[in-house]
């Protein structure tokens, strides 16, 4: 083996200023986002709602098919100081949850589902998204910040149906 005797103490080089390691680096200047609250599922329809009444004295099944298909995306409020995909991430790697830029609901999926007695079932087809909010702001390369700004996001975690009776 060819190994280099090490440098005695006394003529080891200073490190550089880029080499400490408690050292701050905020280069390059980026945005940020951090998530703090995780909301819950709202139901964004691609079509429109079914419904189905049962006026008989039994159960009935009741059968719906989506009539659309529709692509669904993040929805962000307040400025959003980096990339949707950076949001994304954040957001997956802090609630453990998968979320995508965009989820498509196709046409001709259905469903059944047992409608009590004189009851209506509704029913919409759609994608369901979970509400985050968090705080963004843009990191300078002098390590100072812009101020700090709400963000709420809408991500795409999942396509299905909406139900209810009435």
């Amino acid at each position: 083996m060819d190994k280099q005797p090490e440098e005695p103490a006394s003529e080891a080089k200073p490190p550089l200023p880029g080499d400490l390691p408690a050292a701050v680096d905020c280069a390059p200047a980026h945005g940020v986002y951090i998530p703090t609250k995780q909301g819950r599922k709202y139901h964004r329809a691609v079509g429109p709602t079914n419904s189905n009444y049962n006026n008989t004295s039994r159960t009935a099944k009741s059968t719906f098919t989506s009539e659309v298909t529709g692509e669904v995306g993040v929805a962000v409020t307040g400025k959003l100081e980096t990339s949707v995909g950076t949001l994304l991430a954040k957001v997956k790697a802090k609630y453990e949850v998968s979320v995508s830029a965009k989820l498509t609901a196709k046409l001709g999926n259905s469903i059944s589902v047992d409608t009590p007695s004189h009851k209506t079932t509704h029913a919409t087809y759609g994608v369901w998204r979970l509400k985050h909010t968090g705080k963004s702001y843009w990191l300078h390369a002098n390590c100072t910040t812009t101020p700090e700004h709400t963000v709420t996001s809408y991500s795409p975690f999942r396509v299905g149906w909406y139900l209810w009776e009435s």
